[in-house]
């Protein structure tokens, strides 16, 4: 059953994000005092008194301005479209101004339900400034501080009450976990990423602009494809953290971490213009602890001479040793070429992440292993596979094995049960 949709609308900067975390109870939304922070939409489930629904943060509406405020634009008008209820925020301490009026018209016009929501009243004062807000047409004011946490439990009473029976109280129990196989999209800013998740997604659901840090949260689509659902999670770009400014791109930095945690695949995005850089190795590095299967994706490769394109993946070789066998997708994610291989070649990972192998099958492997190249020291006499998601695989040992040796039996497995791009744990046992 789909929840209802409380949107979250208004001009940049009356705290809109602040809004999303505090009906959340948790630091959700990347929050900085300045405009044009947010710029994707994002939907976070909010629970009160029993009734569920989602709360979506927009970026800040405006009727005109350049090339990326535009798109941002037609996130949140994307946004207004499935609505149920409206929160049209402003900001008391500036009073209203012009955008405040075209974001209400707009909001208006679309005909879903609207709420006006008055931020940063924190005292009865400004409570009796909020009465000005009247003249857009939106209604009474509800007056809160997302900052503080003033009205924040009436205004959830309040949005209950509005969604009516779209909200009713068995609701959770109604909702199950979804399956979807979850991908992460991370890489290095401005390599393609959200480009590459439009195009996976068949919508505009990112906003793509050449602009390094455009995504600054990690955004979730599930979409059904002939493989089953799949959500994929477009993640904020991670860069060095000696580059990383204090604030704003550390949490996006923490979220896409979180992403990265939360993912069943990793999918690494590297520019094929630069090749694989030390950055794209940390992110390696960090895919492999967090031991889920990778794909890593070459964009822009059309733009790459014929004669450049084995250095090319001579760097992806030296640099990302940590992803294994990872299959190297080559694409142009701007026009789509090469984009319709990554659906198979994930479906093909999740089902290599969850592969059980018979003991038996198991040990004439290790029994074959052993005599095609014994152990310098130290014999392998059988063997369990103890979990999936990764193959898990514990091997009883009298003696000790050398590390190379059970560097050995890994790849061994690997290729014996085709295995392909999939972390494999092997655990030893002394007997």
């Amino acid at each position: 059953m789909k929840k209802p949709q409380v949107v979250i609308v208004g001009r940049p900067n009356v705290g809109k994000s602040s809004l999303v975390n505090r009906l959340a109870a948790k630091r959700v939304a990347v929050v900085e005092e300045h405009r044009g922070v947010t710029r994707d939409r994002k939907a976070v489930e909010v629970e009160w008194n029993g009734v569920a629904f989602d709360v979506v943060d927009t970026g800040g509406w405006l009727e005109a301005g350049d090339d990326l405020e535009e798109k941002v634009s037609q996130q949140a008008a994307a946004a207004l479209d499935s609505a149920d209820l409206v929160l049209l925020v402003v900001d008391v301490t500036t009073g209203m101004v012009d955008e405040d009026t075209h974001a209400a018209r707009w909001a208006l016009r679309s005909g879903r339900p609207v709420l006006l929501v008055v931020n940063k009243v924190d005292d009865t004062l400004h409570e009796a400034s909020s009465w000005e807000f009247l003249s857009l047409g939106a209604g009474d004011p509800f007056c809160i501080s997302a900052l503080h946490g003033r009205g924040a439990g009436d205004l959830l009473d309040e949005i209950v009450a509005r969604l009516g029976d779209l909200a009713s109280e068995d609701l959770m129990d109604n909702i199950e976990e979804d399956g979807a196989l979850r991908v992460a999209i991370v890489g290095r800013p401005n390599v393609g990423k959200s480009t590459l998740f439009n195009q996976l997604i068949g919508e505009e659901r990112s906003v793509v602009h050449d602009m390094p840090g455009t995504t600054r949260d990690a955004i979730d689509t599930i979409i059904e494809t002939d493989m089953g659902l799949i959500r994929f999670i477009d993640t904020a770009g991670m860069r060095r953290r000696a580059k990383t400014e204090a604030g704003l791109e550390t949490y996006a930095v923490l979220r896409s971490l979180d992403a990265l945690d939360r993912a069943d695949i990793a999918v690494l995005v590297i520019d094929a213009t630069v090749g694989a850089t030390g950055q794209d190795q940390r992110l390696a590095e960090r895919i492999s602890a967090a031991g889920c299967p990778s794909l890593v994706v070459l964009n822009k490769w059309e733009l790459i001479p014929t004669e450049e394109r084995d250095k090319v993946l001579a760097t992806v070789g030296d640099k990302l040793a940590f992803l294994g066998d990872a299959p190297v997708m080559k694409t142009t994610a701007l026009s789509g070429k090469g984009v319709h291989r990554i659906l198979p070649a994930l479906t093909i990972a999740a089902a290599d992440y969850v592969k059980r192998v018979p003991t038996g099958a198991l040990n004439r492997a290790i029994r074959d292993l052993q005599v095609k190249q014994p152990a310098p020291t130290g014999k392998i006499r059988y063997a369990v596979q103890g979990a999936t998601e990764p193959p898990t695989f514990t091997l009883f040992v009298a003696g000790k094995l050398p590390s190379t040796y059970l560097r050995y039996v890994e790849r061994s497995l690997r290729e014996r049960f085709e295995l392909g791009s999939t972390p494999v744990r092997v655990r030893v046992r002394v007997e």
